[in-house]
């Protein structure tokens, strides 16, 4: 019995640390960790167009509206103003979101990968 009050005690402050940590909101510091992952393909400051077009100022720009960089069909036609809300679905799967994109990437399953990364975008490619 005494076993089982210690685990359920142990289990209670392990999730009362974990919802602290969520409600403390987005990380942009650790966005720019997860960020690694884009910057092969994704320039962030200069506007430069690599594998895929340029992030910076991403936030409230039209999807397929960088110039100079070859958008599927399926990317311009979806229409979509790049927000915290859109990136995040997006970034859950986007072959799922824009089915046609031409972006090989999985996506970030985890949630707060994805708000710690739009944090940063939002951030750091003004």
């Amino acid at each position: 019995m005494k076993l089982t009050v210690i685990t359920l005690g142990v289990a209670a402050l392990l999730a009362g640390a974990a919802t602290t940590a969520a409600a403390a909101g987005p990380d942009p510091v650790h966005g720019k960790t997860v960020y690694a992952r884009c910057v092969a393909c994704h320039d962030l400051n200069t506007g430069a167009t690599r594998l895929g077009p340029s992030l910076k100022g991403i936030m409230g720009r039209k999807s397929g509206a960088v110039a100079g960089f070859a958008y599927s069909p399926a990317m311009k036609a979806k229409g979509l103003t790049w927000n915290a809300q859109t990136l995040d679905a997006y970034l859950t799967a986007p072959t799922k979101y824009v089915p046609g994109t031409r972006m090989p990437f999985a996506g970030l399953p985890d949630a707060k990968d994805r708000a710690d990364l739009i944090a940063y975008l939002a951030q750091a490619a003004r």
